[in-house]
């Protein structure tokens, strides 16, 4: 009998895409997936629409056009506050996830260790295990979601290649303090570890926050492998542009992985990202100050509907702690789904431990009128006591 892969052992279809397939059956709101629907802006349309009408449909250099990655390099030293050779350190990927796969098959071999905090983002977990990558687990502790640097020193060893840092984090929307970023540098440096950071978030930040990308500081810039893209900044999670910065030592060797499964980015949607890193600084303020107002929103119907949220401080992301009366994560998802209409999804997803069964994930990233209406339903269908 033909087989399948090993590598593909024990891999099942997210507990995302099943909510997403429940929220479609129900005619349902989705606050699961992060899907992000709402309007491309002007800019990018525009810059897509023209490079598509000027037949500019070949392929591109892999590492992506010179356009982009040399907007890329000005709004990196601009926003993120460090200085990148737009030529050498800068490949832009199918969306930050294949800009992780990417960087992971450059850099780790079969066998290899990478550490996670938990909750983490299932696609980093999947990548690692698909590669052969034994993952080690770190907890974050709510409510602030700290980290135990004894317990992460612990979980460091000879065979410990990586450590993956999602700031803001997807699921639980904490921000890494340039403090955490410089410790768990000298971690890397003390190890021989790189630092994975996916900063896919890093302009969705509240309560007078504000990203700090690992790179910009000095001790941690030659151990950091920054993936980062523009799904979520631009809401266009369909058109997957991504990118990866690293020093040009690396960068070369996830170049070639870029090229050897993907060959290139979509050549006219990179034209199009490229046109809108042309808006101002306004856009990505008023970003910013929309999602709170939705994260707020959201917030408080949760405790009105008799659950406790976590209230994020980046990403668009909200963790939610399920009243003992609904039981597990599962069945709390498909209760929301049945009597309000409204998708979440399962901690479970999100955690190995057993932390994962009494949470739900909650995606705000919709417009106001979704958001509300599912905010009044959440409220309607308020869990008995």
């Amino acid at each position: 009998m033909n087989q399948i892969s090993d590598r593909l052992s024990g891999l099942v279809q997210s507990d995302i895409r099943r909510m997403s397939r429940e929220c479609e059956r129900v005619g349902g709101i989705n606050l699961g997936q992060g899907i992000c629907d709402l309007p491309t802006i002007p800019e990018l349309v525009e810059g897509a629409c023209d490079a598509i009408s000027q037949s500019k449909a070949t392929y591109s250099k892999f590492e992506g056009i010179d356009l982009l990655r040399e907007r890329i390099a000005r709004k990196i030293q601009h926003f993120n506050g460090y200085r990148v050779d737009p030529a050498k350190e800068i490949v832009v990927t199918v969306g930050s996830t294949g800009g992780f796969a990417a960087a992971s098959l450059a850099t780790l071999n079969a066998g290899d260790e990478v550490i996670l905090f938990e909750p983490y983002y299932g696609y980093h977990l999947n990548t690692l295990k698909v590669l052969g990558i034994t993952p080690k687990f770190v907890p974050l502790n709510p409510p602030d979601w700290s980290i135990d640097f004894d317990r992460l020193r612990a979980a460091f060893t000879p065979k410990t290649k990586a450590i993956v840092v999602c700031t803001p984090s997807n699921p639980c929307g904490k921000v890494f303090t340039p403090t955490e970023l410089e410790q768990i540098g000298a971690l890397c440096h003390e190890f021989g570890a790189w630092a994975f950071t996916d900063e896919i978030y890093e302009y969705i930040v509240y309560d007078g926050r504000r990203h700090t990308s690992m790179a910009s500081l000095e001790s941690c810039r030659d151990v950091t492998i920054t993936v980062s893209g523009f799904s979520k900044t631009f809401s266009v999670t369909g058109w997957r542009i991504g990118y990866v910065v690293a020093d040009a030592r690396v960068i070369s060797s996830i170049g070639l992985v870029n090229d050897l499964f993907y060959v290139c980015a979509p050549t006219p949607l990179q034209w199009g990202i490229a046109r809108a890193l042309e808006v101002g600084d306004d856009y990505y303020t008023q970003l910013a100050v929309d999602y709170q107002k939705k994260r707020d929103l959201l917030a408080d119907a949760l405790r009105d509907a008799g659950f406790t949220p976590y209230v994020p401080q980046g990403a668009y992301y909200m963790l939610a702690e399920i009243p003992e009366e609904l039981g597990d994560d599962r069945k709390a998802a498909d209760w929301l789904i049945e009597n309000a209409r409204v998708a979440s999804v399962p901690g479970s997803a999100f955690y190995v431990s057993e932390r994962g069964k009494r949470l739900l994930r909650f995606c705000f990233a919709k417009d106001f009128g979704a958001l509300e209406e599912a905010c009044r339903r959440l409220r309607a269908a308020r869990v008995p006591a």
